[in-house]
């Protein structure tokens, strides 16, 4: 009995292989949300960030769930992801958001012990809610936002950012959008990585 209990936990806990697959998909989501995240340099692509990197983002995510099926792996990835996007630049939100994100998706896939395709499409959602983290700072510290992008970008940029974050509830419609827009990304991804899904035994 005990010698069960412990091959359960051992089977639980992350391993060598498990990191090195957190890092590989780490690497491929970035490379491809970062890709469409170009056009934030432009001022009024900005809040499309929010339905444009959870939509291409859901592919590499749904292929990454078939074969993250412990814990913590998808945390540790929202963690990673949020971390490079501070190296990018961008403010240390992402990393809270992104393992915020990463942690629901954690509990939503264990719950279903990592058999439901329709758990995995919601936990898509939820770990879409980094993207929000790239907002924050706008609303949260919008002065010192506002001078970084101006020493960054230029004045013009930073006003006409100003302007496009002036809408009262515009932080509650990008946070909603990360996740109804991850769910979308969620399922095209599942219908793309389809066969990879009946290979991992994901209904």
């Amino acid at each position: 009995m005990s010698t069960l209990a412990n091959s359960n936990q051992k089977k639980r806990r992350l391993e060598g292989k498990d990191f090195i697959t957190i890092g590989i998909y780490t690497v491929i989501y970035m490379v491809i949300t970062t890709l469409v995240a170009i056009l934030g340099f432009i001022p009024i692509f900005i809040p499309l960030m929010a339905v444009l990197c959870p939509l291409v983002g859901g592919i590499p995510y749904m292929l990454y769930v078939t074969k993250a099926k412990k814990f913590g792996m998808t945390a540790i990835m929202g963690f990673l992801i949020g971390l490079l996007n501070i190296f990018g630049g961008n403010g240390y939100l992402t990393m809270l958001t992104g393992l915020a994100g990463g942690l629901i998706a954690d509990i939503i896939l264990k719950k279903a012990d990592y058999k439901s395709s329709k758990s995995a499409v919601l936990s898509c959602g939820a770990f879409s809610i980094w993207v929000f983290g790239n907002f924050a700072p706008i609303f949260l510290n919008r002065d010192s936002y506002l001078v970084m992008l101006t020493e960054g970008y230029g004045a013009e940029y930073a006003i006409n950012t100003q302007h496009l974050y002036a809408y009262v509830d515009l932080p509650l419609i990008l946070l909603v959008a990360c996740f109804v827009f991850g769910i979308v990304g969620g399922v095209i991804g599942k219908a793309i990585c389809k066969k990879h899904f009946q290979r991992a035994g994901i209904a």
